[in-house]
């Protein structure tokens, strides 16, 4: 199972953590990754407020280079996620869009015609269809842990374009929590919005998003807090202390990356997964 990895911004810089465990867990799994040479940052469900033509110009590039290599797309980032498949669905849909696009990308001296045929997929799908990956490897580090399955948004919708499972009742994540050993419990905050993206513009709205969805796990019995989103991860994380305070709560939970989930159920080290580079809670962590 080979894919054409697209790591998305964060990856690289403020949580380069993900990065490294992802690689170590997929070269566990027998998963292949190439990283898709000279890729531009998606947008991150900003860039089309500014300029929509660009933005989808910009992702048919990196689709476009993933298909040169002749690579289904796999993203760890929701965001990255929906923004790749978004420009994906409007393309596929719209031939004169299509050809408007791969003229700018002709004009930009682009080699490589957006054409459509690569699929785009998000880490955390690819295991929940194909259980087998899991087979014999998971260990039982993580008996007994209760596991809050934090969604967010990018990953659920719009359903017409994300498009796997049910986008407002989901159970896939769940699923993969059992296979891991561990027990998932159900927490009212787990499709909402982090806030990441509205952090600079309204700050104290989004720490009490932060400090709710924490309260939320925390009172449902959770243990950690698990996202597939790094931009998700990141909100939760570093700030969990003020988005505590903004709710009054005293709930301390760890937040860890759906792929160090993985790494700890496989049985790999804090070292292994670069838990040392979290913010919020790790002395409640146990494992690993």
């Amino acid at each position: 199972m080979e894919y054409a990895l697209f790591p998305g911004c964060v990856l690289k810089g403020a949580a380069a953590e993900a990065e490294q465990s992802l690689y170590k867990v997929c070269e566990a799994l027998g998963i292949g990754l190439t990283e898709i040479p000279n890729w531009t940052c998606c947008g991150a469900s900003h860039a089309q407020g500014v300029n929509d033509l660009a933005a989808l110009a910009v992702n048919a590039r990196n689709i476009s280079i993933a298909e040169h290599m002749g690579l289904d797309i796999m993203t760890v980032c929701n965001t990255c996620t929906l923004q790749l498949r978004t420009a994906k669905y409007r393309l596929d849909h719209d031939e004169a869009l299509k050809e408007k696009v791969n003229a700018l990308l002709r004009e930009a001296g682009h080699p490589y015609p957006y054409q459509g045929t690569s699929k785009i997929t998000h880490f955390l799908w690819v295991l929940d269809e194909h259980p087998a990956l899991l087979a014999g490897k998971v260990t039982d580090a993580l008996h007994g842990i209760r596991v809050a399955s934090y969604y967010g948004c990018h990953i659920l919708r719009p359903q017409e374009i994300m498009d796997h499972g049910d986008g407002k009742h989901p159970a896939y994540f769940e699923r993969l929590v059992r296979r891991l050993g561990a027990e998932p419990v159900w927490f009212d905050a787990n499709r909402l919005c982090c806030g990441f993206h509205a952090q600079l513009a309204a700050e104290h709205d989004v720490l009490v998003r932060t400090g709710q969805i924490v309260q939320s796990a925390d009172k449902a019995g959770a243990d950690v807090i698990v996202t597939p989103c790094p931009l998700c991860q990141m909100q939760l994380d570093m700030y969990e202390p003020e988005g505590r305070d903004a709710v009054h709560s005293q709930a301390e939970i760890p937040i860890l990356h759906l792929q160090q989930l993985i790494g700890f159920a496989l049985g790999m080290s804090r070292e292994d997964m670069g838990f040392t580079r979290h913010v919020s809670a790790q002395r409640k962590w146990k494992v690993g």
